[in-house]
């Protein structure tokens, strides 16, 4: 299948991980949401190989990475690399929602192409 679309109650219920990249059938990355109730108090961990992107989708999450510690609202980023200690908790009083993306060997440089010639100046125009 060259698409699917889900969303994070079809995934499942309660807290934990929810395996976006099986329900989806993603196989160029690894990607995740994790649910955590509140307060929840993460576990240290870190990857042989894999980078992670955290985003917070909801609620309050405190990172916890090299010594430094961040609070991060919705819309919040973190990218940790992937030999490097991170934790991850509920720093708030409501759920956690945090998308999980894990790959490796970086970059492919650019390689989008429009399907529509007639998009290209709006498209050069966008964010300008």
């Amino acid at each position: 299948m060259a698409h699917s679309f889900g969303t994070l109650d079809g995934l499942g219920e309660g807290y934990g991980f929810r395996k976006v990249r099986k329900e989806l059938g993603v196989t160029a990355f690894g990607v995740n949401l994790i649910v955590y109730p509140p307060h929840y108090e993460g576990f240290n961990h870190y990857h042989d190989t894999q980078d992670e992107l955290y985003f917070v989708h909801s609620g309050t999450a405190r990172f916890e990475v090299d010594g430094e510690e961040r609070v991060l609202g919705p819309g919040g980023l973190c990218h940790v690399a992937s030999t490097t200690p991170r934790k991850l908790s509920n720093a708030g009083d409501d759920e956690l929602v945090i998308l999980v993306v894990g790959g490796k060997d970086g970059y492919v440089e650019r390689d989008g192409h429009l399907v529509d010639e007639a998009d290209v100046d709006r498209r050069a125009a966008f964010g300008s």
